[in-house]
Order: structure tokens, then sequence, then C-alpha cells
């Protein structure tokens, strides 16, 4: 994975999508559609960056929890631990939470 990765990255590839390098019936695909940022807490260690990203995948291949390969045309290569947090007519939502230092 790219080193410290900021939310800043993932901003600029909002509505993109995302390849899941998994074996699956098909290719599976995650669309970027949230990146959500979290106020710093006066006992944190000052330069912590934390953020959520939310994705929609394919409504009838469901992720559990696990660290997945993904492929981005502009990022690259990296893993990132996703969480399933619900479904609605658009397909799984899912979520990475990131704490970490920015550059």
């Amino acid at each position: 994975m790219p080193a410290n990765m900021t939310e800043e990255d993932f901003r600029e590839n909002l509505n993109t999508k995302f390849r899941v390098r998994v074996d699956a019936p098909r290719p599976i695909e995650l669309e970027l559609v949230e990146v959500r940022s979290y106020e710093s807490r006066p006992n944190e260690q000052p330069g912590m960056e934390r953020f959520s990203l939310y994705f929609y995948g394919p409504g009838d291949i469901y992720m559990p929890q696990y660290n997945y390969p993904l492929e981005h045309e502009r990022m690259g290569e990296f893993s990132i631990f996703l969480v399933p947090i619900g479904s609605d007519e658009r397909g799984f939502r899912y979520e990475a939470v990131f704490n970490n230092f920015g550059r």
C-alpha cells in the first residue's frame, strides 16, 4: 500500500471505481461514494488524521469483513480493511476507517 494515503488522496478520487482483486463469479468493483472527516479531539496526539471511506458494491455479491486487495487507475494497488455496514437498492455498502498520521 502506498505509504500514508490521506483523506485528500481519496477525496480526489470520489465517485470512482476500485476493483477488488479476489476470485469471484465476475469482477467486483466498488464505488467510493463518501469520504467523511472526523474532528481531532483534545486528548489525541497532534497530527492524527481520522476519516472514513464509504463504498457501494454489487447487491448480489456479499463481501464479509476482511482486508481486501484493491486496484485503482490513479491510486494503484493497496489493501484496505472493509466492513459491510448495510445494503439498499444500490447494493452492499462498506466502510473503511483510517487513523493515521498525514504526510
